[in-house]
């Protein structure tokens, strides 16, 4: 596993049992660096991760602090029992493996925007560096066919970030559908600006989809159902909001036409993120805002601050306009599809009495295994695995093996398998 990942598990594994609580001061990057022996740009990355998932946030010129407050904190003693297993195996966290991503190529880029003395000098623009944007909107173009203007596009680092700028400019709080309630970070946004949540409410005032990744099994929104939407979206005049952060990765299916380039009528924000493409480290993302958004976005945009590094759009913007991004998209389908497949082949034929499938977007494997064990048989065993349930005699579980290295792949099956048999 990646240091930064096991860096980032340390911590959040912290701060998830309560032992270091919201507020508490992160250490430096210099500090962590030198306790854990790793290289500052290693602590970057496990720290930029654990910021996209909410659970620390920076201070300027006073470092990172604690931003996660668990409901209810593991006992201590529980959490020295975890913590006592290192992580082997990464089969949750959907990050990139060691060898998806070319960290030479990109450092050449990020040099070639630290040389641009002249717009170092100053903050960057609110709405996102103007290159990166008209290259964002080539992108989009050629991709997914969204016809965008440069100027209804805005950056972000993550798109928590990007959904607190759009509920300020939202004229007014209502109602916002969520698939379910799993993902936490957005409904908390909505909920801190006064918005009622509900689930799966297609009579709700803004409704949000991510048609590539609809539930957690990877269940894919067919086209039928994304006409259906646009067409009861646009009778109600509701608000979607098209999070199409995943559909650069559908190994198992058809790429089908985006809610917003379905559409007829500007009621339509399409979200994304460069952070699956590239890696948890680069953390930008992007939205593209409707007519009346953007007027307000427009009228209230001194009360914003970007919030992606400007080093790294600028190095970004030359990434995508020299058209590495491409290379880089196959390159991970590629391996990760070829990783599905020989896990999946695997566990079927090294544990027969289950049941195992890969999702429709091809990214993960759904196991329904007879088991009589205690849930958290794999973290015991060094897996990070997510454990739906287990009741009745059967383990339900969702391994992604996009963070094992392919050589891995075996040995992680193996340990599986052990893990299973020891319970």
């Amino acid at each position: 596993m990646k240091k930064y990942l096991q860096l980032y598990h340390y911590y959040k594994d912290r701060i998830r049992s309560g032992q270091m609580r919201r507020g508490d001061r992160m250490p430096s990057i210099r500090k962590a660096a030198a306790l854990f022996s790793v290289s500052t740009t290693t602590v970057e990355n496990a720290y930029f991760s654990l910021q996209a998932e909410g659970y620390i946030l920076p201070s300027p010129k006073r470092g990172f602090f604690v931003s996660y407050a668990p409901k209810n904190a593991a006992p201590a003693a529980v959490s020295h029992t975890a913590e006592a297993v290192p992580v082997r195996y990464d089969l949750k966290s959907g990050f990139a493996d060691d060898a998806s991503f070319d960290v030479r190529l990109w450092h050449r880029y990020m040099n070639s925007a630290l040389r641009q003395e002249d717009r170092l000098c100053s903050y960057s623009e609110v709405q996102g560096e103007a290159d990166l944007r008209e290259a964002i909107a080539d992108y989009i173009r050629d991709k997914r066919n969204v016809l965008a203007s440069p100027d209804h596009i805005v950056v972000g680092a993550g798109i928590q970030s990007l959904f607190h700028i759009l509920c300020s400019v939202l004229p007014e709080t209502g109602t916002v559908s969520f698939p379910d309630r799993s993902f936490l970070q957005g409904i908390d946004a909505f909920c801190s600006h006064g918005f009622t949540i509900h689930v799966k409410d297609k009579d709700a005032d803004i409704i949000y989809v991510s048609p590539s990744h609809m539930t957690r099994y990877g269940k894919v929104m067919p086209i039928s159902r994304r006409l259906e939407l646009v067409a009861h979206s646009e009778a109600r005049s509701s608000l979607i909001l098209e999070d199409d952060f995943d559909n650069d990765f559908l190994y198992a299916s058809k790429p089908t036409p985006s809610l917003y380039a379905l559409s007829s009528t500007d009621n339509i924000v399409y979200l994304s993120s460069f952070a699956n493409v590239l890696t948890p480290g680069i953390h930008i993302s992007f939205m593209v805002l409707t007519d009346p958004l953007l007027d307000r976005f427009r009228e209230k945009r001194a009360c914003f601050a970007q919030t992606a590094s400007k080093t790294e759009q600028i190095a970004l913007c030359g990434y995508l306009r020299d058209g590495h991004i491409n290379t880089q998209i196959r390159k991970i389908r590629r391996a990760h599809a070829a990783k599905i497949r020989q896990l999946y082949g695997l566990l079927c034929e090294m544990v027969p009495e289950g049941r195992f499938r890969i999702g429709e977007n091809g990214m993960q494997i759904r196991g329904q295994i007879p088991f009589h064990g205690s849930p958290d048989v794999f973290r015991r065993h060094g897996i990070l695995a997510e454990v739906i349930s287990c009741t009745g005699g059967i383990l339900d579980v969702l391994l992604n093996p996009s963070a094992v290295l392919a050589e891995d792949i075996p040995s992680a099956a193996a340990a599986i398998v052990e893990s299973l048999q020891d319970a």
